[in-house]
Formats: C-alpha cells, sequence, structure tokens
C-alpha cells in the first residue's frame, strides 16, 4: 500500500542564508501548515530568487507545488533540489537528502503514471536509506504499476488507491509540519540572539566613546555635589567632637 510524500524537509545547518532568504521560507513555511499552498509556492519562490542553490527552498517549493497538483513543475523544482546536494554541509546531511528528494521524486512520478522512473527513484531512496519501509512498499506498486502497463493492463487503480491512502499520509504530513514549527522557533531564537548580540556591542561602543570624550556637564555637576555634602558632613562631624570635648572639659573644671 503506497504512502505519500514526505512534505516539508527541514536542514539545522545549511550554509549561512540571508535573513531575508530564511524568513521568506518561514513564512512560506507557516502558509504550508495552514494548508495555504499557493501563499507557501510564493515565499519559497521569494527565497529560491535570492539564492538559487537553495536546497530546502526548492525542496519545499516542490512540495507546495505537489499539493497544488502541479506535478510536472514539483518535478522541475525537485531535480533542482537535487542538482545542489553536494553543497550541504556534510556528507551525512547528503545522504538524507538523497533519501528524502528521491522519495519524493518517485511519489510524483507515480502520480504522472510514470512507473518506469517512479521505481528508479523509489530504488535511489531505498539505496540512501535501506531501512525505509515506506519506500519499500512505493517501489514494489511502482514495479508492480510498470508490470500492467508493459502487459497492457494500464494503472486504472492507481487513483483508488491514493484516496485510500490518504489519510495515512495526514499523520506525517503532521509529523513534518511539526518538525517544520521547531525550526522556526530555532531560527528566530538565533536571531533574537543575534540581535541581543548586536545592542551589548553597541552599548559597550557608546561606554568606551564616552569613556573617550570625557564626563558630561551633568556627571560633574552631580559628582561636584556628592563631594560638597561629604564635606559638610566632615565637617559637622568635627564640630560636634570640639563640642563633646568641650563639655568634658568644662565638666572635669566644675567637678
Amino acid at each position: 500500500m503506497r504512502k505519500c510524500l514526505i512534505i516539508i524537509f527541514l536542514l539545522s545547518s545549511l550554509p549561512l542564508w540571508s535573513q531575508a532568504d530564511k524568513k521568506a521560507v518561514r513564512k512560506g513555511n507557516r502558509e504550508f501548515r495552514k494548508e495555504h499552498f499557493a501563499e507557501a509556492d510564493i515565499e519559497y519562490r521569494r527565497a529560491l530568487n535570492a539564492d538559487t542553490s537553495s536546497v530546502k527552498a526548492a525542496y519545499n517549493l516542490a512540495n507546495a507545488l505537489y499539493r497544488e497538483q502541479s506535478f510536472d513543475e514539483a518535478g522541475k523544482y525537485i531535480q533542482q533540489a537535487s542538482r545542489h546536494i553536494g553543497s550541504l554541509s556534510d556528507e551525512k546531511k547528503q545522504v538524507d537528502m538523497a533519501h528524502k528528494v528521491s522519495f519524493n521524486a518517485g511519489d510524483i512520478a507515480l502520480q504522472k503514471k510514470d512507473y518506469k522512473s517512479a521505481v528508479e527513484a523509489f530504488i535511489q531512496a531505498l539505496v540512501a536509506n535501506p531501512d525505509d519501509m515506506d519506500a519499500k512498499e512505493n517501489y514494489l506498486y511502482a514495479k508492480k504499476m510498470l508490470e500492467n502497463q508493459q502487459q497492457g493492463g494500464g494503472g486504472g487503480d492507481q487513483d483508488q488507491n491514493q484516496e485510500q491512502n490518504q489519510d495515512q499520509s495526514q499523520d506525517q504530513d503532521q509529523q513534518n509540519q511539526d518538525q517544520n514549527q521547531d525550526q522556526d522557533k530555532q531560527d528566530q531564537q538565533q536571531d533574537q540572539q543575534n540581535q541581543d548580540q548586536n545592542q551589548n556591542q553597541n552599548q559597550n561602543q557608546d561606554q568606551q566613546d564616552q569613556g573617550k570624550q570625557g564626563i558630561s556637564p551633568q556627571q560633574a555637576q552631580q559628582m561636584l555635589q556628592a563631594i560638597q555634602a561629604k564635606e559638610k558632613e566632615t565637617q559637622d562631624k568635627v564640630k560636634k567632637e570640639k563640642a563633646a570635648a568641650l563639655s568634658s572639659r568644662q565638666k572635669e573644671k566644675n567637678w
């Protein structure tokens, strides 16, 4: 029984993007979770316009197009994501992304009834992740449909099977969307940390600049008042001590 598309790929570490690119992808993810796929499509394209080599934006755009049932264009962007897998930071991320891209490429091919391409794609997904049971089931399904097609039997039962499995795909969609939300929070926290760090640096610089320029007239006045108050306090103390000594001497004389 065929499982559906792996919806959103979230990568914890990618080459550094500009803030605008990351915000566009995060906004697209929020729209995707609300099933506003056309709006998500726009945001992912905005990110890709800024960085055509972005694996994340191309992959997510393909997923949005898939949900819009624009399967030909979805296939175009899943291939674009595939071409830039080598730009990821380490081999583990590359293998993981190769698995996800191949899986979704196979699912797109199934929607187009291109069973030969689907079989090849699911084989590649299994090469990257041999333990993926969904990829194994999809491979067997695509292989069976290809055999039927070659024998002239067609693939007329595909739509029915897809409808039966739609509910099963919802749990997987939700899991991927939750991961998407977690990544958004991490990105926002990182942005806030960067802002706080910049603010602290600016404050330190201001303090350094003030030290170089000397104290302000207001600060000088406050310091003068403090010194005067201290002097008055000292004078009052001295007067009290003198008065006490005089009183003591007077008692001794009277005694």
